[in-house]
């Protein structure tokens, strides 16, 4: 029997790209860039650089670098997802990540298969630039998994430092201090600000837009309410935090109840790939009986769009919104 190694070739190497990238980042930035540190980026810069003006520096033209660089043709695609993530290459670095993966899976493809160079070509700019936007997608959902899940102990963290007699620019450094990333970073940035004279409403509501998150704006909101009409911020935070606590936990609950719906729909979108990869693989003469027919091309071309639709309808079914 005849194989084919050639798909599983495409597959290895699209993996390549995605770990090169993650190995190149840990290379550059270190392990606190990681999420998975216990220590936040911003203190382990300031225990580097214990220039706490050049620290903040840096980490703003981290947060807004993305964004300012939608202008750049196709790369707005990917600026909002390298935002949320906070990725620390600026936009020409990672334009030239890509095209220096591009040239790897090139070489990659050359030497593990005989397909035709445009082929080639193609299949080379889909992985260096693919590889790049799933491991920013990644990146970005584990951020923000992350920041929602650490809100609402750090907002009750705020209330503990509030009750206890501390002023509100100090319970922002105590989360600075105590909770690790993403919200670690982010609450000591809005407290260096605020102690250069930024209005801590302001970085707030900020924070809240940059991330798009409903219970940031509501924490910006409540902080804005307060400040303008008095009243005692302790209390308010704490009913927020009720709050955002339980609206995460009808989330999850939510997520819990979909999760079969939703592996289902991933099961069956995947399994016509899955199948075609399979035959590709153990039978690479399986079209050959028919692939010089005249309508061999257009029924190709009807099977695309049905995979694509039915991609695209399961992904509709099961995206539940609360």
């Amino acid at each position: 029997m005849q194989f084919s190694a050639a798909p599983l070739v495409y597959i290895v190497i699209f993996i390549a790209v995605v770990v090169l990238v993650e190995g190149v980042y840990l290379t550059v930035f270190g392990k606190s860039i990681s999420l998975n540190s216990r220590m936040s980026r911003r203190l382990a810069l300031l225990e580097k650089n214990h220039n706490r003006e050049q620290v903040l520096e840096q980490l703003r033209k981290e947060m807004s670098q993305h964004m300012n660089a939608k202008g750049i043709p196709l790369y707005s695609i990917l600026a909002d997802k390298a935002q949320k993530a906070n990725i620390a290459f600026s936009p020409n670095q990672l334009i030239m990540i890509m095209i220096a993966l591009t040239g790897f899976a090139w070489m990659g493809l050359k030497i593990g298969t005989a397909a035709a160079p445009m082929v080639q070509a193609a299949m080379a700019v889909g992985m260096g630039v693919g590889g790049v936007y799933f491991w920013v997608n990644k990146k970005a959902k584990k951020r923000m998994a992350l920041l929602e899940e650490q809100l609402p102990d750090a907002v009750e963290l705020m209330v503990r430092s509030l009750r206890v007699g501390h002023p509100f620019s100090s319970a922002i450094s105590i989360v600075a201090k105590e909770v690790p990333d993403p919200l670690g970073t982010e609450f000591g940035i809005i407290g260096d600000e605020a102690a250069y004279g930024r209005d801590v409403t302001e970085s707030l509501k900020s924070f809240a837009e940059r991330m798009d998150n409903q219970d940031l704006r509501f924490l910006a909101v409540a902080v804005a309410i307060q400040q303008t009409s008095g009243g005692n911020l302790a209390e308010i935070l704490d009913g927020l935090a009720k709050v955002i606590r339980a609206r995460f936990k009808l989330f999850r609950r939510v997520k819990a109840i979909t999760a079969e719906a939703k592996w289902s729909g991933m099961f069956l979108s995947a399994f016509p790939l899955a199948a075609m990869m399979g035959i590709s693989v153990l039978k690479p003469d399986y079209y050959d009986g028919v692939k010089e027919s005249a309508a061999f091309i257009p029924a190709a071309l009807i099977v695309c769009v049905l995979l694509a639709c039915n991609v695209l309808y399961m992904r509709i079914m099961v995206n539940i919104k609360v």
